[in-house]
């Protein structure tokens, strides 16, 4: 295992559930287990499916019932993490008791890593609530000590627009400023230098010394073409788990987070032609992340793609 000894590194993951498939807690807690960490679940929603089949039945968690979990697992005294992990949320009252668990574990182990992904919407439209936004701007982003937007997030949560390198770069000191002492930005609508087959990503971390340097990286992943369920949430969990291991060497978590992301896909892709058949489009059962089928490359991602320190 890559965590040594005795010391358990604890993971609380708040996001949704499915009976079938991957998203959520369903897309982070395998991998994070597979690596070494303890993962306990809290699941803000439980469907039967994620919401891009054409049915889709369920349960959601309210703030208060959010509450009465904590309540459980803090009169049991074991309310001791290392970790909290967070993605998509509806509620803006659910968003903010997320918020206070995050600061009582905070007050209980300052050490502890809050890695958020703020998702708010992609490619210029939201898709959560728009009373969520201020939320995350002022209540959620100055808690966290990595996050993890896209392009349009980040623009976002600053108010700046992105359409240059040097713009990514005052986004990511602009959200630094905010709270969070790592950033990635998982993608982008830059032109990439290797053609217009990859997408190009940003990461900024603020060195632990005190010192304020900032490590930089800029990395360019080849694009997919099909839409997957669940790979932001991976993402997130393999940042948490890489940046754990390399926690001032932001160049290889990256490498090692983007490496795994592009073997679960290209497995789930391969799997998915295979199934729909020539020409057809897959459907979203077809293109459920091949999680199990990855492990051993979640394990030890071969690095398929080299980020350039700016």
């Amino acid at each position: 295992l890559l965590i040594a000894g005795s010391s358990v590194c604890r993971v609380l993951s708040i996001q949704s559930h499915v009976v079938r498939g991957y998203v959520g807690n369903k897309s982070a807690s395998f991998p994070l287990q597979v690596l070494g960490f303890e993962v306990d679940s809290i699941n803000s929603v439980q469907f039967s499916n994620h919401t891009g089949y054409s049915h889709w039945k369920g349960q959601v968690l309210t703030a208060d019932e959010l509450h009465v979990l904590y309540e459980g697992i803090k009169l049991n005294n074991v309310n001791h993490y290392d970790y909290v992990l967070t993605g998509y949320t509806r509620d803006t009252s659910f968003l903010e008791m997320v918020v206070d668990i995050v600061q009582e574990l905070k007050r209980a182990n300052p050490n502890l890593v809050y890695v958020c992904d703020p998702v708010l919407g992609d490619h210029g439209s939201m898709y959560v609530p728009q009373n969520l936004h201020p939320v995350y701007k002022n209540k959620v982003v100055p808690v966290a000590d990595i996050i993890t937007p896209n392009q349009f997030e980040a623009e976002l949560l600053t108010g700046k627009n992105i359409s240059t390198e040097k713009d990514a770069v005052e986004v990511m000191d602009l959200l630094h400023k905010m709270g969070p002492d790592t950033v990635v930005i998982t993608s982008s609508d830059l032109p990439p230098r290797l053609g217009d087959r990859f997408l190009v990503s940003f990461g900024s971390q603020l060195m632990p010394d005190g010192t304020r340097k900032t490590q930089r990286i800029r990395i360019e992943v080849p694009k997919v073409d099909a839409v997957f369920v669940g790979t932001g949430d991976l993402f997130a969990a393999m940042l948490l788990a890489w940046t754990h291991h390399y926690p001032t060497d932001l160049k290889t978590a990256c490498e090692k987070t983007f490496s795994v992301m592009h073997h679960v896909i290209q497995r789930t892709i391969s799997y998915a032609h295979e199934m729909a058949g020539p020409g057809r489009r897959p459907s979203p059962s077809q293109l459920e992340l091949r999680m199990v089928q990855s492990k051993a490359d979640i394990e030890d991602p071969a690095i398929v793609m080299e980020a350039t320190v700016l």
